[in-house]
Order: C-alpha cells, then sequence, then structure tokens
C-alpha cells in the first residue's frame, strides 16, 4: 500500500488492511509454528528434540538473510509486488513441507519458507507507515505487532489442535492454503499505486544510508539480543511442557494461548510507549524482568499453570522492545522505511536463528535450566547497548 490508499474509499481501505493483517498473521504462525511439532518431527525423523529445534533455526536464518535484502525493493517499486511474491513463496513452500519425505528436504522447504516470509513484514509495516502520521506511527505499529502476535494465542494453539487430529503435516496443508488464498485476495484487493520512494532503484546505496547512523546500527544489535531470548522461550516452552510435565501435544493448545497472549499484551502496550520520550529506558528494563521471568522458567518446576503463568509475563516483557525499535527504525529512516524495518527484520529472525540453534545446543548440553541462563545473559547484554550507546532522534527527542 501507498501513500494513494489514503485515498481509497472506506470499503476498499477495510479490505486493504484485512488482508495486511492476515498476511501478518499467517507470516507468524508459521514462524511460531515448529515449537509444538518438535517432538512429533523429531519422532518421525528419528533425531532428537534439539536437533529437530535446528529447522527452525534455518527458517529464521533465511529469514534473516533475506529480509533486508527486499526492504529496497519495496521502497522503490512499490508494496503490492512484494506483498504478491512473498505469500506466493511462502504459501507454496509450506503447503510442500506437508509431504517432506525427510528431513533434509523439509529443512529445504523450510528455508524457502522463510525467504518468502521475509518479504512480508518490512513490505506491511512500510505500508501501514506510508499512511499513518508520524504521532500516531507507534500505536499503529504496535497494533499491527499485536495482529501479528496473536498468531502465539491462535495460530500456535490451532496448530496444536491440528497435529493431534491428524499429524505434524496436518497444520503445514492447511496454512500452506490459508496463505495461497490470501495470495489470491491481495492479487485482487492489494492497491495499486507508485512506489513509496523515488522511482531510481537506489539499492545499495539505502543501505549505506542507515549504516552510517550509529543509533540505528546499535538499534538492530539490541533487538537481536532481545528476540533471542523472546524466540528461545516460545520455541522451547511446548517442549518443556511435554518433557516436564508429561503433557501431549493437544494438551498443550490452552498453555500455549495463555503463554502467547503474553505477546499480543506487550505488543499493544508496546504500542504506547513506542513514542514516549523514554522508550529506549522502558525496553532495556522490560527485556531485563523479562530474561529474569524467562530464567525462572526453565529453572524451576512448580505447577504447569505457575509455569504457564511466569512465562506469559516473560513474554509480555520480551515483547515490548520489538515495536519501539521499529518504530525507533522509521523515525531516523527517512524514505527508505521499508529498508530499515527489513533490516531491524534480519535482526529479528537472525534472533529467533540464535535462540532456536543456541537453545537447542544450551539444551542438550544442559538441560532446560541452562536454555534459562542463555536467556538472561542476552537481555543483560541487550539493555547493556541500549543504555550505554542508544540515544534518541532529534526529532523524537
Amino acid at each position: 500500500m501507498t501513500t494513494e490508499a489514503a485515498n481509497l474509499p472506506a470499503p476498499g481501505q477495510a479490505r486493504t488492511f484485512a488482508i495486511i493483517a492476515a498476511a501478518l498473521f499467517l507470516n507468524n504462525t508459521v514462524a511460531l509454528m515448529l515449537g509444538p511439532l518438535l517432538v512429533d518431527i523429531a519422532e518421525e525423523f528419528d533425531t532428537s528434540v534439539a536437533v529437530a529445534g535446528q529447522l527452525a533455526a534455518a527458517t529464521f536464518a533465511s529469514w534473516a538473510i533475506f529480509a533486508p535484502l527486499a526492504g529496497p525493493f519495496s521502497d522503490s517499486f512499490g508494496r503490492r509486488p512484494v506483498a504478491l511474491m512473498g505469500l506466493s513463496l511462502m504459501g507454496t513452500c509450506v503447503l510442500a513441507a506437508a509431504f517432506a519425505p525427510n528431513f533434509f528436504v523439509l529443512m529445504a522447504l523450510l528455508i524457502g519458507t522463510g525467504l518468502g516470509g521475509a518479504m512480508i513484514p518490512p513490505n506491511s509495516m512500510a505500508a501501514i507507515t506510508d499512511v499513518v502520521a508520524p504521532d500516531r506511527r507507534g500505536r499503529a505499529i504496535g497494533a499491527a505487532q499485536g495482529v501479528m502476535m496473536s498468531a502465539a494465542v491462535i495460530g500456535v494453539p490451532a496448530v496444536a489442535v491440528l497435529a493431534s487430529v491428524g499429524d505434524w503435516r496436518l497444520p503445514f496443508v492447511v496454512l500452506g492454503a490459508l496463505l495461497l488464498a490470501t495470495f489470491v485476495l491481495s492479487w485482487v484487493w492489494y492497491p495499486k499505486g507508485p512506489a513509496a520512494g523515488p522511482r531510481s532503484f537506489s539499492y545499495f546505496s539505502r543501505f549505506k544510508e542507515l549504516g552510517s547512523i550509529s543509533v540505528f546500527r546499535f538499534g538492530m544489535l539490541a533487538t537481536l539480543s532481545q528476540r533471542i531470548v523472546f524466540y528461545a522461550v516460545l520455541g522451547y516452552i511446548a517442549a518443556y511442557l511435554i518433557d516436564t510435565y508429561g503433557m501431549s501435544v493437544r494438551e498443550t493448545a490452552v498453555p500455549l494461548a495463555v503463554v502467547g497472549s503474553g505477546a499480543v499484551v506487550g505488543s499493544l502496550w508496546a504500542g504506547v510507549i513506542a513514542s514516549h520520550r523514554n522508550r529506549l529506558n522502558f525496553a532495556a528494563g522490560s527485556a531485563l524482568a523479562g530474561g529474569a521471568a524467562a530464567t525462572l522458567v526453565f529453572a524451576i518446576d512448580p505447577s504447569i499453570w505457575a509455569t504457564v503463568a511466569i512465562a506469559f509475563g516473560g513474554v509480555c516483557l520480551l515483547s515490548i522492545g520489538w515495536p519501539v525499535f521499529i518504530t525507533f527504525a522509521t523515525d531516523v529512516a527517512g524514505q527508505s522505511r521499508a529498508t530499515a524495518v527489513g533490516m531491524m527484520g534480519a535482526s529479528n529472525r537472525l534472533g529467533g536463528f540464535i535462540g532456536a540453534a543456541g537453545g537447542g545446543a544450551f539444551l542438550a548440553i544442559g538441560g532446560y535450566s541452562a536454555v534459562g541462563i542463555f536467556c538472561l545473559v542476552a537481555v543483560i547484554f541487550s539493555a547493556s547497548v541500549i543504555r550505554l550507546f542508544m540515544r534518541e532522534p532529534e526529532k523524537a527527542a
């Protein structure tokens, strides 16, 4: 969507925002879906949960690599073609993954899923900021992030239910079909218009310009370390509940919905914080508190619902930083907003890669308590970067 979208009739605007919301929701559901499926996938392919967790790591790695590369295309040529390409590639790979004959084919298809999925959030967030005034941008991004995070409340528990009804392959069939249906609707409804930025394809200059801004670079680093913890918690909480409390995959659906709702609450709360003059301090403090909660989740074994409550609080606090960093990036990016969001998205998904891979490594070495220590170290590093090296841009001061 471009700035001309603001002049669309109300029904056109509603359709456009609906398909953007659907794309964000499905995109994040796919990003988080492997958590409740790891045990079943490990059993089918005769491997460990720690090794199966590397499927998520591979997905996030391709996501992290391609997320910044798609931004300049969106900024130069418009939001519509990038949206259509991302949805078609992601939907095709997710559907094909349902029929993967072995572990390595499944990993290859999930890497393709990451390539397509990498295009969707930066393009969608930039489309939203094209039509929202700067003073309302934080709330809009927080709301969009809330839609994305509702995948953890609705999408991931639905994945667990589908897997219990059929097997781990059924969720891939359903999500692949929904993504391709969203592609068809986007083909019909996504507005056509000129690019949001200059017509010239200034690809590398956009990266050079953003890379020259020191606070932007440190913002990417702070984002990376916070998202490591976020994805480590969401990626291994289902396996933790299954292994520690003997729950079935189906029985994890409600606890996962409760934990995931923390991401929605945190994102919506962040929508208010993202425009506050002390937003960076809030991002640092909430990360430290969330990391401490993550450490407790994996270090102690109280009742199931006490564990779920602690995980809810941790995920809520860990969700505040991401909308803050996205809003911060758009404040300093000028006409390269999709590129900036894409680069932040690369930090986000690289955090997912390290959270999945590092979490699996620490799990194999020292059990779930080691995963908690891994989380605590990462948030301490993030808070240190924010406090020592990040400052507000002048116009946001």
